[in-house]
């Protein structure tokens, strides 16, 4: 039996699921997904949990889609469908979500963050959206990410790919925090304590609340994007650049001089 990918405890009505799949930089694995999916339901079905936190183990908070499962046309369209599913679970979670980042975060796992309600993470982390940059599009985690990013910074961002880091990400509207390491644990339970104080169906509401038009529209919205990120990932192109990124070389779009 594969070890597990995913932990989830509880203790004074905060569920915590802790993606632990350091050998990959906890990228978005068919098991992966399975297990956090697994967590996150069984948090929103407990009526003792109050407040679920989505932390990780190593250096990275999550890489993204497992690019390893996505080489061969077609090969990744499995991961593609199954994670709108996980976002819009974040996102329409009637308790609320608060995701602790002691690592970097690029492509999907950037995603993750945008979809829960409150992000701390500590000032030595990264991010970036790299999806251009091995020929795919970043269709789906566009759509919890839009909603929370300054649009020019969305505008440069999405097409350059470059990395930005916490404090930026905080500025542009990806997090609610960027502290130093050794705060992180403290500024997360201060959240978390606050958020414990609220009525569990004042909280449902007001989550619904402020979910407005993107909740509402998410069905629809994802399944034109899953289109997208879909033929993307079977293109010739997308598989190009996948290849370059697990042989460690640039793909054959880039100019020779750069």
């Amino acid at each position: 039996m594969a070890d597990e990918l995913v932990h989830y405890t509880t203790a004074a009505g905060v569920a915590t699921i802790t993606l632990d799949s350091p050998h990959n930089r906890n990228a978005l694995s068919a098991q992966l997904r399975s297990e956090f999916a697994v967590g996150l339901d069984r948090a929103i079905d407990d009526d003792a949990v109050r407040v679920i936190v989505l932390a990780h183990t190593g250096p990275v908070f999550c890489a993204g889609m497992d690019l390893k499962e996505a080489k061969g046309a077609g090969a990744g369209q499995q991961g593609v469908n199954e994670f709108p599913a996980l976002l819009q679970r974040l996102w329409t979670s009637p308790k609320p979500v608060v995701a602790k980042l002691a690592g970097h975060a690029r492509a999907g796992g950037v995603g993750l963050v945008a979809a829960t309600d409150i992000a701390v993470a500590a000032e030595s982390a990264t991010f970036a959206f790299t999806e251009v940059r091995i020929g795919v599009v970043p269709a789906v985690i566009s759509v919890p990410v839009l909603p929370r990013l300054n649009a020019r910074a969305a505008h440069e961002l999405f097409l350059t790919g470059e990395k930005f880091d916490a404090r930026r990400a905080a500025e542009i509207g990806l997090l609610n925090a960027a502290v130093p390491a050794d705060e992180l644990d403290a500024a997360v339970d201060r959240y978390v304590t606050s958020l414990t104080l609220g009525g569990p169906t004042a909280l449902a509401a007001t989550k619904n609340l402020l979910q407005g038009e993107t909740a509402r529209a998410m069905p629809e919205t994802f399944e034109r994007m899953l289109a997208l990120s879909a033929e993307f990932f079977a293109s010739e192109e997308g598989q190009e650049g996948i290849t370059a990124f697990g042989e460690k070389r640039k793909p054959n779009w880039v100019p020779e001089s750069s």
